[in-house]
């Protein structure tokens, strides 16, 4: 995405021309969900193609997939790999959301990858970035939007109106905006709920705005989501022999990374996860995750020593859960993702303005 942006300022690549850009995430907010909803939001379907999607990437978390749309770059090249990691310098697990000041991590040593606004504002064109307010000096706000003004607004509507005015007052600049309404209530609530569906409305309405002259928006999502039903949730109680081996878990629910301790080897422990969790996930080690180029066609050694020892990978709308631990807040997410469903990870990509002509 970082390089059609460029290009379209430029006067041309795959987007076409524009003299300004908007990026707008809505976090959580799959193809699928969207189009079976689409009496909820008749602006942002209007003309929706079978060709008008994107995908995610693996897993299909925030963390990587947001960071991969403003870097340009698969997760096995920016490093953020998971929504939890193993900092392997200090043994321990670190949240890529809200973790970062907790774990003592530097975001541009932990996120090398320049993202778009850095490239923007080194070209003398301005960056501007658009969200919630507590998410302005937030850790994954510097290692995913440095470069970017930021921008503070309370509504969706008023994040999308400001957007499109900062990108109608600066020519040539990229203007990204975030609304992560829809992602919220989808965990809470789940994607069928009257919630979610409210957020949605709530978002086509700010979406109705018109877009100003020579102004090229695109209109994504980070991924997608699926509901996990209590009776789907397999929660591994102390004793389950999945724990034999294992040092550390991270991840989520539906992607874990598995760390094994280490005199216990990987292909053993990869297997046992195979037998005890038969049909309701797919299980690969870490090379077996890296040669298939699950995280990109290039891993650095940094990202591979973050990625789990084994990943399992549920099926269906499968999640699991560590038992032994005491924090199960979790559990009472019903809309999940992290896997990779059609649901999770196929996303629209809307164009509009300049970018629709």
């Amino acid at each position: 995405m970082a390089d059609e942006l460029l290009a379209a300022v430029d006067g041309g690549g795959s987007l076409g021309p524009a003299q300004s850009v908007v990026m707008v995430l809505i976090d959580g907010l799959g193809a699928i969900p969207l189009r079976a909803h689409a009496g909820h939001a008749r602006h942002l379907t209007a003309g929706m193609a079978k060709k008008d999607i994107a995908h995610s990437v693996f897993p299909t978390t925030t963390a990587a997939a947001l960071t991969s749309l403003v870097t340009g770059a698969e997760p096995g090249e920016h490093g953020l790999v998971g929504y939890e990691v193993l900092d392997s310098g200090r043994d321990r697990i670190v949240n890529q959301l809200s973790g970062w000041e907790e774990g003592g991590l530097d975001p541009v040593l932990w996120q090398p990858r320049p993202t778009v606004f850095e490239r923007f504002v080194a070209m003398q064109r301005p960056a501007f970035a658009v969200g919630l307010a507590a998410y302005a000096h937030s850790g994954f706000t510097r290692a995913t939007l440095r470069g970017a003004t930021f921008v503070a607004e309370r509504t969706p509507a008023d994040r999308v109106a400001v957007a499109y005015a900062l990108a109608a007052d600066n020519p040539g600049s990229v203007v990204y905006c975030y609304l992560p309404e829809i992602d919220k209530a989808g965990h809470r609530h789940g994607i069928d709920s009257a919630e979610w569906i409210a957020a949605l409305e709530e978002i086509d309405g700010a979406l109705a705005l018109r877009v100003p002259r020579d102004v090229g928006v695109v209109i994504t999502a980070d991924h997608g989501m699926i509901d996990v039903p209590r009776h789907r949730q397999i929660v591994l109680e102390p004793g389950d022999a999945r724990f034999d081996g294992v040092r550390h878990i991270g991840g989520e629910p539906r992607m874990l990374h598995v760390y094994r301790e280490p005199d216990a080897e990987a292909s053993a422990l990869a297997e046992r996860w195979r037998v005890l969790s038969a049909g309701h996930a797919d299980v690969v080690t870490r090379s077996e995750a890296i040669d298939g180029g699950l995280f990109g066609p290039r891993v650095t050694p940094a990202a591979a020593e973050r990625i789990g020892d084994v990943l399992v990978i549920a099926r269906g709308n499968r999640a699991f859960y560590d038992g032994r631990d005491g924090e199960q807040r979790s559990q009472g997410m019903i809309g999940q993702h992290g896997a990779l469903t059609p649901e999770e990870y196929h996303v629209p990509f809307l164009r509009r303005g300049a970018f629709a002509r």
